[in-house]
């Protein structure tokens, strides 16, 4: 009986994600789906650790389901993963042209040339990063047109 509840429930939480927006602050996955109410700091709370312990964020956004917007490039999951989880860090890192996080990245996309990558990415930074409001979506599809 669990099962068949369980099983229903998640059917009609995929389902709902079709009509569910993007929410800017705490962005896509079953917490935004669940919880609408975006008032306050303990609903945004409410809606991000749902967001993070449900993990269909991840899903959502590797496959455009739960609200999320798909890539049109995927590079790979953890990677996909890792920028939604480190864009303010990526994109100062980016800016400058070396980091920690910016070495992560390239080992998950398992880059040869990390110094040309880095240079490469600090260089075009501007085509990466096309507005303030950019969308990790948009960054991952820019990083794979450079």
């Amino acid at each position: 009986m669990k099962k068949i509840l369980l099983s229903t429930l998640a059917a009609f939480a995929l389902t709902t994600t079709a009509f569910a927006g993007v929410n800017s602050q705490t962005g896509c996955g079953l917490g935004a789906v669940l919880i609408k109410d975006d008032s306050s700091a303990l609903m945004l709370a409410l809606q991000a650790t749902t967001n993070a312990t449900s993990g269909i964020q991840t899903f959502g956004i590797t496959s455009g389901t739960s609200g999320c917007k798909k890539t049109k490039f995927v590079m790979n999951e953890r990677a996909s993963e890792f920028v939604a989880s480190n864009m303010d860090i990526l994109a100062k890192e980016i800016s400058v042209g070396h980091g920690e996080s910016l070495d992560t990245l390239a080992e998950l996309l398992e880059v040869q040339n990390r110094v040309a990558f880095e240079a490469e990415l600090q260089a075009n930074y501007n085509s990466i990063y096309t507005s303030q409001n950019v969308e990790m979506s948009d960054v991952l599809d820019n990083i794979a047109t450079i």
